[in-house]
């Protein structure tokens, strides 16, 4: 699920053109930490802030010097973190998008853009 997401990211630019398709950096929970999406993200070349969980930290250990070195981890731009975890709990109050009825990813990220789409036109008219 994680690469087809990565695939319909756009990053838009501050000086105009085109949107980017390669973010900065992608900070995640420790759900995030598999083999997978840390070898597909570093191919990209995007630098990430994913904490290890301990299960992998233990299973690197124990392999010795075949293990490996851990990731790179950095705390202060994880405390970063807690603005998309708060725009996920908003996200979430949403029965349909807590729950995922949608098993097609297309039908999943359009409930979320619908979700985003309402959100937005309440703040609008929130403000002054």
């Amino acid at each position: 699920m994680f690469e087809p997401l990565m695939a319909h990211l756009q990053v838009p630019r501050l000086g105009g053109g085109g949107p980017r398709t390669r973010p900065d950096l992608v900070r995640g929970d420790k759900a995030y930490s598999s083999r997978a999406i840390r070898q597909h993200l570093r191919r990209r070349g995007i630098r990430t802030i994913i904490p290890e969980p301990a299960d992998q930290i233990a299973h690197r250990k124990r392999r010795g010097s075949r293990g490996g070195r851990p990731p790179t981890f950095h705390a202060l731009d994880y405390r970063g973190r807690n603005v998309i975890e708060r725009s996920f709990n908003q996200l979430k109050q949403w029965r349909g998008i807590a729950t995922r009825y949608d098993k097609l990813a297309t039908l999943y990220r359009a409930a979320i853009l619908i979700h985003d789409i309402i959100t937005w036109t309440k703040a609008l008219s929130d403000a002054p």
